[in-house]
């Protein structure tokens, strides 16, 4: 895999409200389309993202456990919904609130996923940010960062009983 970006610049990037990023990825995650709009705002062309695992727009400060519950969801055939920091190619970060689909063929054999992200509200990633950058923080307590996962799913989990709502609820009420 390429890697571009090592170092977040803190700077964000935006896109417009009336813009889709559109990608798909096949079974194991890596991208098989990319959108003009994905290309443009991620500063990739297409030859470097297709074949590349989804995660070389990773932005560190995601936490991992938040990619545990959507590969969870979409592995079992389930759509999620969910608020993604990514990183551009040139360390830029930008926000989305992604609706991600698996694609299925032959009934209920899942092959692929479909990603469609939209420009969050602003009011939102303001309510997100501080939950994630404490799921971050929770799993950097840990050397092994399998248990520092599963220990920020399950703060994560913790976190939605004590709100009494499950993950969907929790969501759409950012």
């Amino acid at each position: 895999m390429t890697k571009y970006a090592t170092t977040p610049t803190n700077r964000e990037r935006r896109f417009g409200e009336d813009e889709i990023i559109v990608s798909k990825t096949d079974a194991a995650g890596r991208i098989t389309y990319a959108n003009d709009v994905f290309l443009k705002v991620a500063l990739y062309r297409e030859n470097e993202v297709l074949g590349q695992p989804h995660s070389l727009v990773r932005h560190p400060d995601m936490p991992r456990c938040v990619f545990k519950l959507l590969w969870d969801q979409i592995r079992a055939g389930r759509e999620i919904f969910a608020y993604v920091k990514n990183m551009a190619k040139n360390g830029d970060h930008y926000w989305v609130f992604a609706h991600v689909t698996p694609s299925f063929a032959g009934g209920d054999k899942v092959v692929g996923f479909h990603s469609n992200r939209r420009a969050p509200r602003p009011e939102a990633v303001a309510k997100i940010e501080p939950v994630y950058r404490k799921l971050v923080e929770i799993e950097n307590r840990h050397a092994n960062r399998k248990d520092g996962m599963n220990a920020g799913f399950a703060a994560f989990c913790k976190l939605l009983q004590k709100h009494g709502v499950e993950y969907d609820e929790f969501v759409f009420s950012i």
